[in-house]
C-alpha cells in the first residue's frame, strides 16, 4: 500500500459541473468521452471524480464498451428483474415508471472514478453510460465533482 501525502506548497482542488445528456428511450448512452473531456479540462491531474445523475428513472454504469451483446443482454436482464404492466401500485405516470425506479434502485446514481494523470482510470473495456429505463426520450442531468490535485 501506498499513502501520499500532500507536499508543502501542494494544494488540493475541486472543480465540479453539471451537463445534460439526451436519451433516445430505453438503452444505454455512452458518455465516456464526454466526461473525459471535461475531466481533462479541470487541470487536476490526481484525484477522485464523482459523477451523480439527478433523476429517480435513470441510472449510470460502467460497463464493458467493446461488445453490443452486453448491452443488450444487460437490457434483457432489466426486463426480467423489472418488467413492465407487472400490476404495480404506482402508476401516475405511466406503466413504465415505477420498473424505472427499480431499475435505478438496482443501478444506482452515481459512479466515483479514481483520476490519474489527469486522467479517468477506467480499465480497457469500461465505458460510462446513462441507463434510461423510460420508454420515450428524456433529457437527463449530470453533476461532475472532482477533488484533487
Amino acid at each position: 500500500m501506498r499513502i501520499e501525502t500532500l507536499s508543502e506548497g501542494e494544494i488540493r482542488r475541486q472543480a465540479s459541473g453539471r451537463t445534460s445528456v439526451g436519451t433516445r428511450g430505453p438503452g444505454l448512452t455512452e458518455i465516456t468521452d464526454a466526461v473525459a473531456e471535461w475531466v481533462s479540462g479541470t487541470g487536476i491531474r490526481s484525484g477522485l471524480l464523482t459523477v451523480f445523475c439527478r433523476h429517480t428513472s435513470a441510472s449510470l454504469l460502467i460497463q464493458e464498451n467493446a461488445d453490443p451483446d452486453v448491452r443488450r443482454d444487460l437490457l434483457a436482464a432489466f426486463d426480467r428483474l423489472a418488467p413492465r404492466n407487472a400490476g404495480y401500485v404506482h402508476t401516475t405516470e405511466g406503466p413504465d415508471d415505477m420498473p424505472a425506479h427499480i431499475r435505478t434502485v438496482l443501478s444506482g446514481v452515481s459512479l466515483s472514478i479514481p483520476v490519474t494523470e489527469g486522467q479517468m482510470t477506467l480499465g480497457t473495456w469500461q465505458g460510462i453510460y446513462i441507463a434510461e429505463h423510460r420508454d420515450s426520450p428524456q433529457r437527463r442531468d449530470l453533476i461532475f465533482h472532482l477533488i484533487g490535485t
